[in-house]
C-alpha cells in the first residue's frame, strides 16, 4: 500500500465512509429495492468528499511533493477500493440467500429483484456511475460536490427502476432467477458488469487527471 493510499484510508476517509459498509446488509432485505445498497455505500464515499472540501484537503494533497496525477490516482484507489469492498460483502450475502436461503419464504414471495448475479452486476454500475458523474465531475473544481452528486442520485434511481423493472418485461424473467434456466446468462451480465466497471472507472480517472491538471489553487 503506498503512502498516498494510506492517507487517504486514514486522513481523508470519513468515518461514515467505513460505517455505509453496513448498508451492504440490506441485501438481505426481502421486499425491498436492495440496490439502494449501493447507493447508501457512495453515499458514505460521498461524506468523505464533504469532510475533504472542509477541511481543504486537496489543497494539502496537491502542496506535497507528488504530482497531480498521483493525488488523482490515490483518490480513486480508496473510491474503488470501499466499492469492492461493499462488493465483496453483497457477493457473500448473495450467495447465501442463492443457497442456506433460497427456499425462505419472504425471498421466494418477493416480488422485488432477488439477490443473485445480475443484481451483483447492477451493483457495479451503479458504483460506475459513481465514477462517473460524482468523482469524474468533481475533479472539473476540485471543490464543487453538490450538483455532481444530485446528478448521481438521479442516474441511480433511474438504474435502480430500470433493475426492478426489467425482470417483468416479457422474456426476461431469468434476470430474476437464483437457479436453473437463464443462470448461465446472469453470470455473463455480471461479467460484461464487471468490464463495464473496469472501463468506466479506467477512463474517469484518465479524465479526472487531464481536468486536474487545469485547476488553479
Amino acid at each position: 500500500m503506498n503512502r498516498l493510499l494510506t492517507k487517504e484510508l486514514k486522513l481523508f476517509a470519513a468515518p461514515l465512509t467505513y460505517f455505509f459498509l453496513a448498508f451492504s446488509l440490506m441485501t438481505l432485505i426481502p421486499g425491498y429495492p436492495i440496490l439502494m445498497g449501493a447507493f447508501f455505500v457512495c453515499f458514505g464515499i460521498f461524506q468523505s468528499f464533504q469532510l475533504g472540501r472542509e477541511t481543504n484537503d486537496v489543497l494539502y494533497t496537491v502542496l506535497l511533493p507528488i504530482k497531480k496525477s498521483d493525488a488523482v490516482k490515490a483518490r480513486f484507489e480508496f473510491v474503488v477500493l470501499i466499492e469492492l469492498a461493499a462488493f465483496v460483502l453483497m457477493a457473500i450475502l448473495t450467495a447465501l440467500r442463492m443457497t442456506v436461503l433460497s427456499d425462505a419464504a419472504p425471498y421466494v414471495q418477493n416480488p422485488l429483484m432477488s439477490a443473485n448475479p445480475v443484481y451483483l452486476a447492477f451493483v457495479l454500475i451503479i458504483y460506475a456511475a459513481f465514477n462517473l458523474i460524482f468523482v469524474r465531475r468533481f475533479y472539473k473544481t476540485a471543490y464543487k460536490i453538490g450538483r455532481p452528486f444530485i446528478f448521481f442520485i438521479i442516474a441511480a434511481l433511474i438504474i435502480t427502476g430500470v433493475a426492478e423493472a426489467a425482470h417483468y418485461i416479457p422474456g426476461l424473467a431469468y434476470l430474476n432467477a437464483v437457479s436453473g434456466e437463464g443462470m448461465t446468462k446472469n453470470y455473463l451480465i455480471l461479467a460484461a458488469a464487471a468490464v463495464v466497471y473496469a472501463l468506466v472507472t479506467y477512463l474517469s480517472y484518465k479524465a479526472s487527471c487531464q481536468s486536474f491538471e487545469s485547476v488553479d489553487f
